[in-house]
C-alpha cells in the first residue's frame, strides 16, 4: 500500500500565520487595547499565563457606554480601567489619545470582567451585535504585596465578519497627532515636504516590503544646491552600516550635516550599500521596461527642481542585505512584519521621497511588492527612543523601555545601549569604565540590572516544576535562600542560567536573562501534567539594582529596615535574601539578596518601578561617605570576566552544556530526581569534548568574542569573552577549548586577520582570574 506523506511547506514564524479576516493583538499587563468592531465581529480573549482577568468597556454611537452590544453586563469596579483611560499604565497615553480622537469620554462607571481564575490558554469568546469601540484592559495590583499576582499579558484575536482585501490591511494606531499621511501604492514613489522637528513614520503595511527613502535640505535646494542623504558620509561618521535609535542615530549629507535622526525602529535590518533600484538593474536581469524606484523618484521629485539621474542614493528601509565572507553583497527576504515601521525626526526643513519598491524578480520584497504608508507628526509630539524586542519570532514586538531607575541614571550619562528590551548605561560622565571598575573592586558601585526577567512560580506544584526545570536540587532550598542554576534543553544545551528564590511554601521566584524562560516553564508544566502551578511574568513590576564592592554591606545596613522576624542586611549570608523597606517601617518595600555579578561582596535590591528613584536616592546618599559610584556595562564586563562569570550567547548557548560553559557545579546528578536534560548531561560529563578555560595573553592587543584559538595550524578553541584586566594589568580571556588543549600551562595562539597571518601567544591559566576561591563574595 502506498502511503502519501504530507507535502513539505515553508515555515514563516516571523509573519502572523492567520487567515484573512483574523487579527491578533497583545494586551500588556496593566495596559490596554482599543478596537473598533463591526456588527458580527467575534473576539476571542486568551489568558496567556493564567489567573489574569480582562476588564472591558464598550462605547456605541456618541461615545455612550454600550456593553450590552457585546453581550456583557456592566458589573465590575471601573477604577483600574479608568486609570488607563486617563493616561496611566503601560500604554494609557495612547489609549486616551485614541479615545479623544473618537469622541469617547475618558471614564466609565462600570466595566465587565471576564477570565481570571483559569489556566494558561483559557479563553472567552464574545460577539459584537452592532458597531462599537471596545477597550480591553489587563488589570493587576499597583504593587506586589503579600499574595498578589502580577498583571500579565492577554491576547485578543478578532474574527472579522467582513473579510477585507489586502489593500485594506489595518494600519497600526497613530503614534501621536498626525498632520499629514500618504499611501505609497505598490511599485510607485511620491515626494513630500517635512518641516524641521517634525517626525516621519514609514510603515510597512503588509510586511516584507522595501521602501527607499530620500531626504534633501530644502533651504539649500532653494539656493540651487542639492544636499541629500549620503551613505558614505554617514557610515564614516558613525562607524556603523546604518544609524539606529540611540547615540548613533543620524543620517548625514556630504557636508556632514545631519538631515534626519532615527527615533524608533521596529525592524533593525535595513540597507545602505547600494542605490535605489534602477532600470539598468532590471534590463541586465532580462526585464526591459520594468518599473524602478529611481525612475519613479525622477518623476516624483522633478517638481522640486531636483535633476533626474539614472540611480538615486537612498536609505533602503526594510531591505535585508549584508556582506558575505567573500566580500559580496547578498540579500534575502526582508525581516519586516505587517505594521513594522521606522520613525525619524527631521533636523532641517526637508524635501523627501518614499517608494514602495517594485522589485518582484528576487527576494527583495519577498517576491510580492505591496504598499508603504507615510505619516507626518507635529514637532510638538514626544516619542521615546526605541527598537523592538520580540521574545519569539512570532511574538508581538515590545518597544525598548526604561527602567524605574532611568530618570536618575539619565542625569549622569547619555551613553545608553539597548539590552534585551531596556536602555542600560554603557558608561558614566566624568569617570569612565576603568574608574567605575576600581570603585567596585576597592569601594562600592551600583548598577541597573532591571532587564533580568523575573517569574513568579506559584502553587502546590511549583516545587515539582522547578525541580524538573533546574539542574540544581530545588527541594533543598529553605525559605529565604537563593540558588544559582542552569536551565537545559533535552539534549543538554543551555536555555539560560538563573537564580531561584524560595519566598515561602509553594512560592518561588526565578530570575533569569531570557524572557522565553516563562514560556518554556509553562510548556514544561503542561508536559509533566503539573496542574497546580502558575508561572507569572513579573519583570515590569520588579526592577533591580546591584550594590557591589567591599563597602556594599556598610552602605546598605544603614538604609534597609527589616522586621524582627527577618534577617538584617548585615546578617544575610551568601545566596540568601531578606525582605524589608527603605529607611523605616513606612518606606518603599524591597527584597535584598546577597547575590551579584562582579566577584565582590555584593547585594541586589528588588523594588517596584514606582519606588525605584527613592531606592536609588537612598543608596546614593548612603554611599557618598564610602566612595560609591554608578557603574555601566563596559566596567561590568571587565568585572565579570575577571571573576569567570558566564554570559548568555558568549560562554553558553543552546549548543553548550553547563560543563562546557564552566558552571558544571550547578548540575546535581547524584541522587537528584529527573530534570530536563539529565540523561544527556550524564553522557556529556562522561565524554567531554570542550571545557571553559582562562587565557593569559601576551601583549596589549585586544582579543574579543569569536577569536579563533590555535595549536599550530589546527583550531582548538574559540574566545568567548576578553578584556584588559585593570587589576592584573594583562589581557585575559575566557575560551571554550578542546579538552586536549585545556590543561593549565598549555601554550596556544590566538589568530587575527584570517587566523593564520597573525598570531598572539597565550597560555591556559587557572580561572576565575580574580579571587578563584570566591572568598570576596563569601566574606
Amino acid at each position: 500500500m502506498t502511503v502519501l506523506l504530507p507535502k513539505p511547506r515553508f515555515r514563516e514564524p516571523g509573519l502572523p500565520r492567520l487567515d484573512p479576516g483574523i487579527e491578533r493583538y497583545r494586551v500588556a499587563g496593566l495596559g490596554g487595547l482599543i478596537l473598533h468592531l463591526s456588527a458580527g465581529d467575534r473576539v476571542e480573549i486568551v489568558d496567556r499565563e493564567g489567573r489574569q482577568p480582562c476588564e472591558i468597556a464598550a462605547f456605541g454611537a456618541g461615545g455612550r457606554p454600550d456593553l450590552p452590544a457585546f453581550g456583557l453586563k456592566p458589573d465590575g469596579d471601573a477604577s483600574g480601567i479608568n486609570r488607563l483611560l486617563q493616561g496611566e499604565g503601560e500604554n494609557g497615553a495612547e489609549i486616551a489619545r485614541a479615545l479623544r480622537a473618537r469622541g469617547i469620554p475618558l471614564g466609565v462607571d462600570k466595566v465587565a470582567r471576564v477570565l481570571g481564575d483559569g489556566r494558561p490558554g483559557d479563553s472567552a469568546s464574545l460577539k459584537a451585535e452592532r458597531d462599537i469601540d471596545v477597550v480591553f484592559h489587563a488589570p493587576g495590583p499597583d504593587r506586589l504585596l503579600g499574595a498578589d499576582l502580577p498583571a500579565t499579558d492577554l491576547s485578543v484575536i478578532v474574527h472579522r465578519a467582513r473579510i477585507v482585501t489586502g489593500d485594506a490591511i489595518p494600519l497600526p494606531e497613530p503614534l501621536g497627532d498626525v498632520i499629514a499621511e500618504f499611501r505609497v501604492n505598490r511599485c510607485t514613489a511620491l515626494s513630500y515636504e517635512v518641516k524641521q522637528g517634525q517626525f516621519i513614520q514609514i510603515v510597512d503595511v503588509a510586511g516584507r516590503q522595501c521602501s527607499d527613502f530620500l531626504a534633501f535640505d530644502a533651504r539649500r535646494l532653494q539656493q540651487g544646491v542639492e544636499r541629500g542623504l549620503d551613505m558614505t558620509t554617514t557610515r564614516s561618521l558613525l562607524g556603523m552600516i546604518y544609524p539606529g535609535p540611540g547615540l548613533a542615530s543620524k543620517f548625514f549629507d556630504t557636508d556632514m550635516q545631519p538631515l534626519v535622526e532615527v527615533v524608533r525602529d521596529t525592524v533593525g535590518r535595513h540597507d545602505t550599500f547600494g542605490l535605489a533600484c534602477t532600470s539598468r538593474f532590471y534590463e541586465d536581469a532580462g526585464y526591459p521596461g520594468h518599473p524602478s524606484c529611481s525612475d519613479n523618484f525622477n518623476g516624483a521629485l522633478e517638481t522640486f527642481g531636483l535633476a533626474r539621474r539614472p540611480g538615486w542614493q537612498a536609505v533602503n528601509l526594510f531591505y535585508n542585505t549584508g556582506i558575505s565572507a567573500q566580500n559580496a553583497i547578498f540579500l534575502d527576504d526582508p525581516w519586516s512584519r505587517p505594521g513594522d515601521y521606522v520613525l525619524m525626526r527631521a533636523t532641517k526643513d526637508l524635501v523627501c521621497g518614499s517608494s514602495a519598491c517594485p522589485d518582484d524578480i528576487d527576494a527583495t520584497n519577498a517576491w510580492n511588492p505591496t504598499d508603504i504608508h507615510v505619516r507626518i507628526y507635529a514637532a510638538e509630539n514626544s516619542f521615546s527612543r526605541a527598537v523592538a524586542y520580540r521574545m519569539t519570532p512570532d511574538a508581538e514586538p515590545r518597544l525598548t523601555r526604561e527602567s524605574g531607575f532611568h530618570p536618575r541614571i539619565a542625569e549622569l550619562t547619555r551613553n545608553f545601549t539597548e539590552y534585551r528590551g531596556f536602555w542600560l548605561p554603557n558608561r558614566f560622565n566624568n569617570a569612565g569604565p576603568v574608574a567605575e571598575y576600581w570603585a567596585c573592586r576597592e569601594k562600592a558601585a551600583v548598577m541597573d540590572l532591571s532587564p533580568l526577567r523575573k517569574f513568579e512560580v506559584l502553587g502546590a506544584d511549583a516545587e515539582d516544576l522547578l525541580q524538573a526545570a533546574c539542574t540544581r536540587n530545588i527541594r533543598k532550598l529553605s525559605d529565604g535562600q537563593v540558588v544559582y542554576t542552569a536551565l537545559c534543553y533535552d539534549h543538554g544545551g543551555m536555555l539560560d542560567d538563573a537564580t531561584v528564590f524560595r519566598l515561602g511554601t509553594d512560592r518561588y521566584r526565578l530570575v533569569g536573562g531570557d524572557e522565553y524562560d516563562g514560556v518554556w516553564l509553562r510548556e514544561l508544566a503542561e508536559r509533566r501534567g503539573l496542574k497546580q502551578v502558575w508561572v507569572k511574568s513579573a519583570t515590569d513590576q520588579l526592577h533591580n539594582i546591584a550594590v557591589q564592592g567591599p563597602k556594599s554591606r556598610d552602605i546598605l545596613k544603614e538604609i534597609i529596615w527589616t522586621p524582627p522576624a527577618r534577617a538584617r542586611v548585615d546578617e544575610i549570608q551568601w545566596f540568601n535574601f531578606t525582605v524589608g523597606r527603605i529607611g523605616d517601617y513606612n518606606g518603599a518595600a524591597v527584597v535584598v539578596s546577597r547575590t551579584g555579578y562582579s566577584g565582590e561582596l555584593g547585594y541586589e535590591i528588588f523594588c517596584h518601578p514606582k519606588d525605584a528613584t527613592a531606592v536609588w536616592d537612598a543608596v546614593m546618599e548612603a554611599g557618598k561617605p564610602h566612595g560609591l559610584q554608578p557603574l555601566g556595562l563596559e566596567a561590568l564586563d571587565m568585572l565579570r570576566i575577571e571573576a569567570g562569570l558566564v554570559f548568555a550567547n558568549y560562554e553558553f548557548n543552546d549548543q553548550v552544556d553547563p560543563f562546557e560553559a564552566g558552571i558544571g557545579f550547578t548540575v546535581a546528578l547524584k541522587g537528584n530526581e529527573d530534570f530536563v536534560g539529565r540523561d544527556a548531561l550524564l553522557k556529556r560529563k562522561e565524554h567531554p569534548q570542550r571545557q571553559l578555560v582562562g587565557l593569559e595573553i601576551e601583549g596589549k592587543e585586544a582579543v574579543g568574542h569569536g577569536a579563533c584559538v590555535h595549536q599550530g595550524r589546527a583550531q582548538v578553541g574559540v574566545v568567548t569573552s576578553g578584556c584588559r584586566s585593570p587589576l592584573l594589568e594583562k589581557n585575559i580571556a575566557l575560551c571554550r577549548m578542546d579538552v586536549s588543549a585545556a590543561a593549565i600551562g598549555t601554550e596556544v595562539e590566538i589568530g587575527k586577520i584570517d587566523g593564520h597571518q597573525k598570531r598572539i601567544p597565550a597560555r591556559v591559566v587557572r580561572f576565575p582570574f580574580y579571587d578563584p576561591d570566591k572568598l570576596k563574595p563569601r566574606s
